[in-house]
Parts: C-alpha cells; structure tokens; sequence
C-alpha cells in the first residue's frame, strides 16, 4: 500500500448486518451490534493509517420502511452508540458528524447528536460522518430549498448559482468529495448514498458482509484504488 497515495475520503455502505445474524440463527440485534463493533474498528484504524474522512450509511430515509421492532431497536442502538463512543473517540482525537434530516427523531436522539458532535468538534483526526436518517435526493432538495432562501433574501443572485454553491449547501460542505466508495455484502448499488458527491468517486463492491470486514480488507480496498487510473472525465 502506498501510503503517500492514500484516499482522503472513504465512504462505506455498511451492508450485511441481518444477513449475518440470520446466517448464525441470531437475532438481527445482535447482527447491528457486531456491525456497530466493525464500524468502530474500522475509523480507529483508518484515523491511525491516515484518512482524512471516512462517512458512513448507518440509516436511510427508506429505512424507516422495516419493521417496528428493527428501527425501534435500531435507533436504540444509535443512540446508546452515540452517547458511548463520543468518550472514546474524543479521547482518540476523532471528530464526529452526524449528517442527515433530523426531522423524525426523537428528542433525546438529537441531544444525543449534538453532545457527541460537540465534545469531538475540535478534534484534528479524522472527521466520521454518521449519515442518519439520510437520502441523497432529500439532501439535495434541501440545499436547492436553502438557496431559494438566499435569493429569496437577495443574499445571492440565480446568475452566480455553481456546482460549488450546491456542494457548500450538502451535509458534508467543505469537505472533499469522497475518493472511494466501498459497499459490502455483494450488492451493486448506491441505495441513495451521497448523490452529488460520489460522481467521480471509485467503486469497489466486495462480497463479505460487513460485520465480517477487517483492517486488512480496508488495506486491500485501498491497494485496488491506488492501482485505478482516475481520469476525471480526461482521456
């Protein structure tokens, strides 16, 4: 591995978790905690190799679609996770984000957010995006809103409207658009993750299921990146 050449954003579709309990005839509970565990993992050795981003689907807005019991218990995973790992990575000089809509969650979850994102925000490690409760088109709907707003209040003109005024409007503004996309499990789809931000972003799908997944499987998927020629659109 190149570590001169490494990737500055990774962004990871974390897919597998039920398919793993189920395969071992556990609870799918149990299938999102080891996942959570791989999750951990997996940023605390990405923050030692040197990534500068790493962000994360953790839940979609069609999430919300599964059955009571899994988001209940999802969502109670979450927020024990949050309130957790804010010590820890705070002492690990990680710093947390959690992007998406908020609206939907309880009140206790987004005290949770804000306490974790604010006890790690002065750190200079890595910065780990939590998407939660996220879909790409939505994200992009609400940065058109929040533009409309602006020149609703004359803040800015439709003239000077770039690629660069949308991408400062997106959860993740003023950070690089991810380099690698890794998803898990064998599925071969973008399940509404980072619409704008992935359009010239490396593929890499990889059949192991995500609580399976280990640093040599992260050192292997940046080995098949550094061996890509990135062209940009150029020939």
């Amino acid at each position: 591995m190149d570590n001169e050449n490494l990737p500055k954003h990774i962004a990871i579709i974390m897919d597998g978790n039920r398919r793993w309990a189920k395969k071992r005839s556990l609870p799918v509970a149990l299938g999102h905690k080891e996942g959570a565990k791989t999750l951990e993992k997996i940023v605390r050795y990405a923050n030692t190799i040197g990534i500068k981003y790493i962000t994360v689907y953790a839940f979609s807005t069609e999430n919300w679609k599964r059955t009571e019991e899994e988001v209940s218990s999802l969502m109670n995973l979450f927020q024990s996770y949050l309130d957790d790992y804010s010590k820890r990575a705070d002492s690990e000089n990680i710093k947390v984000k959690i992007i998406g809509n908020r609206e939907g969650l309880s009140e206790k979850m987004k005290k949770s957010i804000e306490k974790c994102m604010e006890r790690t925000k002065e750190n200079t490690g890595i910065t780990f995006n939590i998407a939660l409760n996220y879909g790409g088109r939505d994200e992009i709907v609400n940065a058109v809103k929040e533009i409309a707003e602006e020149v609703k209040n004359n803040e800015i003109k439709v003239e000077d409207i770039e690629e660069q005024t949308i991408s400062e409007h997106l959860y993740t503004k003023f950070q690089p658009d991810p380099d690698l996309l890794i998803r898990t499990s064998g599925e071969m789809r973008l399940s509404g993750f980072l619409a704008w931000q992935l359009v010239y972003t490396e593929f890499l799908f990889i059949e192991k299921l995500w609580p399976d997944f280990d640093e040599k499987d992260l050192d292997e998927a940046i080995k098949i990146y550094q061996n890509r020629n990135r062209k940009f659109g150029a020939k």
